[in-house]
């Protein structure tokens, strides 16, 4: 199982740190991969429900600064040489996906093919209205944007005509990866696990320490591989990510609980860990890679 971790792009370390110095500590430490998330606003009030909260209410105060997941990820390339880029999860539908190919393959050729994608359909109504992307298509365009990607990916894409998008014959997309990076859907509704299965390379799960359910993760990984094989695809080669929210002061929680994770079939954990004076992420690593060992 691949331990790995969560680089802050929202709140005051961004700054105070730095992204960069934070993903190349991360790094250092020997964490596998790193992981940003993503919202591009925020409304003042959220009406909206969030689905990874038990009383559907984020977590976060509502004025955090959220900085450009793409800007982040890039500024995590150049500062590191090893670990796995990635991010959990990109709203998708409310990128442009032609110009979201050119970013992603940028970072991939010039990091060395370490780039990926988390994606997701998206929750925040008001985000989808205030970037005037109707929320009620975004399941559609979702499921577009994926193709437009690997197609673009490809460096010579054949036309397209969807319902949400055009895309002429003759157009070059380059440079090309040399292979397409991993494209892994996020969400636990049988939608999200119909899509991880049918069109992504694996699915990403989304649960808070102290909470982990193992049960579910389970059950949601059978069904993603279900549609898989109903797609034609092999259910095998799909991936499992198991991003655990509040990990930060809980990693002795974390530890205990890697075998069990291992054994319901994650391939990867993502963490978030401490960042004060006296923290080092190397003991966070050093912890969870015993735990798995």
């Amino acid at each position: 199982m691949r331990i790995s971790a969560k680089v802050p792009s929202s709140g005051s370390l961004p700054a105070e740190l730095g992204i960069g110095q934070m993903a190349a500590a991360l790094e250092r430490a020997g964490f596998d991969g790193l992981w940003l998330s993503d919202h591009l606003v925020m409304p003042e009030r959220i009406a909206s429900r969030y689905p990874y909260a038990a009383d559907g209410r984020p977590t976060w105060p509502t004025d955090l600064p959220w900085y450009d997941a793409i800007v982040a990820l890039a500024m995590t390339a150049a500062a590191t040489s090893r670990a796995s880029l990635n991010v959990a999860v990109l709203v998708l539908p409310l990128r442009h996906p032609v110009e979201l190919a050119k970013q992603i393959a940028s970072i991939d050729v010039l990091s060395g093919g370490r780039a990926g994608l988390g994606v997701g359909a998206g929750w925040l109504r008001e985000e989808f209205e205030a970037l005037n992307v109707p929320f009620e298509t975004r399941g559609g365009r979702l499921d577009e944007w994926i193709h437009l990607l690997r197609a673009c990916w490809s460096g010579r894409p054949s036309p397209f005509e969807g319902e949400h998008y055009r895309l002429p014959a003759g157009v070059l997309c380059l440079p090309a990866p040399r292979r397409p990076p991993p494209i892994l859907v996020g969400g636990h509704s049988p939608a999200a696990l119909r899509r991880a299965g049918r069109l992504g390379d694996g699915w990403i799960a989304h649960q808070a320490v102290g909470g982990i359910d193992l049960e579910e993760i389970a059950g949601c990984a059978e069904a993603m591989r279900r549609a898989a094989g109903s797609a034609g695809r092999d259910p095998e080669a799909l991936q499992v990510v198991l991003r655990l929210v509040g990990a930060a002061q809980r990693l002795e929680e974390v530890a205990a609980a890697l075998p069990a994770c291992a054994a319901a079939g994650v391939d990867e954990v993502v963490v978030d860990t401490p960042w004060t004076d006296a923290s080092d992420p190397r003991r966070a690593h050093d912890l969870l890679r015993e735990a798995r060992a």
